[in-house]
């Protein structure tokens, strides 16, 4: 455990550090010693480079959920209940695709109102006389349209809360969840850089026993998972529809790349 928890320290640190702008006059480019380049190269939101799109952005091909509440319209993935037709459980669309084990998702999303998520290493629970058809059960890159939850790393019909927005946290194995580092940008500074009724960008990086989350470029919580019984080291990617007033939630440029 100590093991574990000093890299994830070392991680937490990291990221901390690179979220920071280079200090006013820091040399850029070439130099130092041995002339190497100095630093990573910048961020850049749409690099799909050794991605594959996994939504061919005109019809559900490869993808099963509830005809009553999912199609493809418009280049997205849309989700969307009205006072006639409710979501009484929460609904899931599912990638057919695989059940990927180390991967690189990125996403963007658009909603209307109560709560959605991105599924991810996730199982879908058998049909019974309590549990729908598309349900499924996992970890969720969590999203909400109060922006209370978007951000945090949820585990569906699971564990619950793993990491809230702002958090590194690391789950022994057969215990609680433990904060072990605070990102450099608090909950609300995160909560600031999330768009209302527009295109967020999710970024999913799943590697290994660790679940990193990056809203807009902004890491929001990092989760090391060493919970032997409850975790998941590869299932299926979905989205979800939860239970509420009327909403819309729409899902576009959907990329998925192998690690």
């Amino acid at each position: 455990m100590k093991h574990t928890l000093a890299i994830v320290l070392v991680l937490a640190a990291a990221v901390a550090v690179a979220q920071q702008p280079p200090p006013s006059g820091a040399p850029q480019g070439r130099g130092g010693r041995g002339a190497g380049p100095r630093g990573a190269d910048p961020l850049v939101l749409g690099d799909h480079a050794g991605f594959t799109s996994i939504f061919d952005g005109s019809s559900l091909k490869d993808w099963d959920g509830d005809p009553a509440f999912w199609r493809a319209e418009g280049g997205a993935i849309v989700g969307q209940s009205t006072p006639a037709n409710p979501v009484k459980q929460n609904t899931f669309v599912i990638w057919r695709g695989g059940e990927p084990k180390d991967f690189e998702l990125k996403v963007e999303f658009k909603m209307s109102a109560t709560n959605s998520g991105i599924q991810v290493r996730s199982v879908q629970l058998p049909a019974g006389p309590d549990v729908g058809k598309w349900v499924m059960k996992g970890y969720q890159a969590d999203i909400d349209f109060a922006n209370q939850y978007t951000g945090q790393i949820y585990e569906e019909r699971g564990r619950g809360f793993l990491a809230m927005r702002g958090q590194a946290v690391y789950v022994p194995d057969s215990g609680r969840p433990v904060v072990i580092g605070n990102l450099q940008q608090s909950a609300d500074e995160l909560k600031a850089i999330i768009k209302v009724n527009d295109w967020n960008q999710v970024h999913i990086v799943a590697r290994g026993t660790t679940i990193m989350q990056i809203l807009n470029g902004a890491v929001t919580s990092i989760v090391v998972d060493d919970d032997t019984k409850n975790r998941q080291l590869s299932g299926l990617i979905g989205f979800q529809m939860h239970v509420g007033e009327p909403m819309k939630v729409e899902f576009r440029n959907i990329w998925l790349k192998k690690l």
